[in-house]
C-alpha cells in the first residue's frame, strides 16, 4: 500500500504550471492578480530607475549652466520654451515671476519676493509630486500581496481537506497535490512583496534626495534674487 501511495505521489507533476492548472478557481484568480501586480510593481521599478537617472543628469547639467557665470536672462531664455527637469521648470517659474514683477516704469512691483517664492514652491510641489507618481503602488503591493496570498492558501488548503473527507483519504497522494498548489499562492504573494517593498524604500529615497535638491536649488536662487531686489531699492 506504502508502495502504492509513493507511486502515486512521485507520478504528480509539481511544475509551477501544473499546480496552477490543478488550483481551483479562487486560488488562480489569487495568483493571476499577484503576477499582475508583480508585473506592474517591476514596471514602475525600472521607470522611475530611469526617469530618476535622467533627472539628476539634466539637473547636473542645467546647474553646470545657471553657475557658469552667464547672464540668468540668457539662460531664462534658451530653457524658457521647454524646460526639461524640475530644476529648469522651478527657475522659469521664478523668472517669469522676476518679470512679471516689473512695472511698465522700469521699477519693482512691491512683494515681488514673495510672489516669486510662491510661484517657486508650487512649481516645486508639482514636481515632487512627478518623482512621487506610482510609489504608493509599490507600497501598496508590498503590504497586501503577503496577506493576498495567504488568502489563496487558506481556499487551497481548505480544498484540500474537502477532497480529504471526499475519498475518505489522508494519503500523500492526496494531500501532498493541494497543498503544494496552496502553499505556491504565499510564494508567489511573497515575490511580489518582496521586491516592491526594497525597491519602495529605495526609490523613496531618491525621491527625497531629488526633491531636497530642488529646495536647495530654489533657495539659492531665491538669495540670487532677493540681493537684486535689494539692490534696486537701495
Amino acid at each position: 500500500m506504502e508502495t502504492e501511495v509513493l507511486a502515486a505521489a512521485s507520478a504528480t507533476d509539481f511544475s509551477f504550471w501544473a499546480l496552477f492548472v490543478r488550483a481551483t478557481v479562487t486560488v488562480k484568480l489569487v495568483m493571476i492578480v499577484l503576477v499582475v501586480a508583480s508585473v506592474w510593481s517591476w514596471a514602475i521599478i525600472v521607470q522611475k530607475h530611469i526617469n530618476f537617472r535622467k533627472a539628476r543628469a539634466e539637473a547636473d547639467e542645467f546647474e553646470d549652466a545657471f553657475w557658469s557665470g552667464t547672464p540668468l536672462d540668457e539662460v531664462f531664455d534658451e530653457v524658457e520654451a521647454e524646460p526639461r527637469d524640475g530644476a529648469e521648470k522651478i527657475f522659469v517659474a521664478g523668472m517669469r515671476e522676476w518679470r512679471r514683477s516689473h512695472a511698465n516704469d522700469g521699477g519693482l512691483i512691491a512683494g515681488a519676493q514673495a510672489r516669486i517664492d510662491r510661484a517657486m514652491n508650487v512649481a516645486i510641489a508639482r514636481e515632487q509630486d512627478e518623482i512621487t507618481r506610482g510609489l504608493g503602488v509599490l507600497a501598496t503591493v508590498g503590504s497586501i500581496s503577503p496577506f493576498v496570498g495567504l488568502f489563496g492558501t487558506v481556499w487551497g488548503i481548505k480544498h484540500s481537506f474537502e477532497e480529504i473527507a471526499i475519498q475518505q483519504s489522508t494519503n500523500l497522494a492526496v494531500v501532498a497535490p493541494g497543498i503544494a498548489e496552496a502553499l505556491l499562492a504565499t510564494a508567489i504573494g511573497l515575490l511580489a512583496a518582496i521586491p516592491a517593498v526594497v525597491f519602495y524604500n529605495k526609490l523613496s529615497s531618491d525621491a527625497d534626495a531629488i526633491g531636497a535638491r530642488y529646495d536647495s536649488f530654489a533657495e539659492e536662487f531665491s538669495v540670487i534674487l532677493s540681493r537684486q531686489l535689494e539692490a534696486r531699492e537701495a
